[in-house]
């Protein structure tokens, strides 16, 4: 299964954001990677520059490689709906998202994990696909026989986040993917329309 494993906290400052989570590395050193540090001068980026960080942003949260993001804006190209927004909603609407999204674990690398060790179920089936594209009614829980991992326990304890296109059993430890949120409801900070101008050209 092919997926980032280089090192987190050097993307993260690339982008100025900690787009993997809590990271304390981030937090000490906050801006770019490099020999010169905060004292490099950084000439203004073009156009393209902007719009291909952005795109790379996106990738690196969702841990989605090129071939399989550049589908996913073929399918929300062809969509009625506006294909920025779409985008997100694919990828909002991946098992290993909603797995992470539910608090099942503490982030979508641990998440796709936990699908791919076929600890995770939607609508009673265990599905080992981190890719797999949620609708909306399915229901999504913790396998049986995995229901007394402790990293899952641990997540779940440490989970205090809310969304509105989830809700959440703790006693069965399952939750629905009730409907795919509106761009509104989707926290994370990226500028969609920059991508899909980047893939229109």
């Amino acid at each position: 299964m092919a997926r980032y494993t280089g090192p987190k906290s050097k993307i993260a400052r690339k982008f100025g954001e900690a787009i993997f989570g809590d990271d304390k590395a981030f937090e000490k050193k906050n801006y770019p990677p490099g020999h010169h540090g905060n004292n490099r001068r950084r000439g203004k980026k073009s156009e393209y520059a902007i719009q291909l960080m952005e795109k790379q942003k996106a990738k690196y949260t969702y841990g989605i490689l090129e071939r399989q993001f550049r589908n996913l804006f073929a399918k929300a190209n062809r969509s009625k709906g506006v294909t920025g927004e779409v985008l997100l909603q694919l990828c909002e609407s991946r098992l290993d998202n909603v797995v992470y999204r539910m608090g099942i674990s503490t982030s979508r690398s641990g998440a796709r994990q936990l699908v791919s060790h076929r600890h995770i179920i939607v609508n009673g089936e265990i599905v080992n696909v981190p890719s797999y594209s949620l609708k909306a009614g399915d229901v999504v829980g913790v396998r049986e026989k995995s229901k007394s991992l402790q990293a899952i326990d641990s997540a779940l304890e440490a989970n205090s986040s809310v969304y509105e296109w989830i809700s959440w059993n703790s006693e069965k430890k399952e939750g629905t993917f009730l409907s795919l949120p509106e761009r509104e409801q989707i926290p994370e900070n990226i500028k969609e329309q920059l991508i899909v101008e980047l893939y229109s050209k």
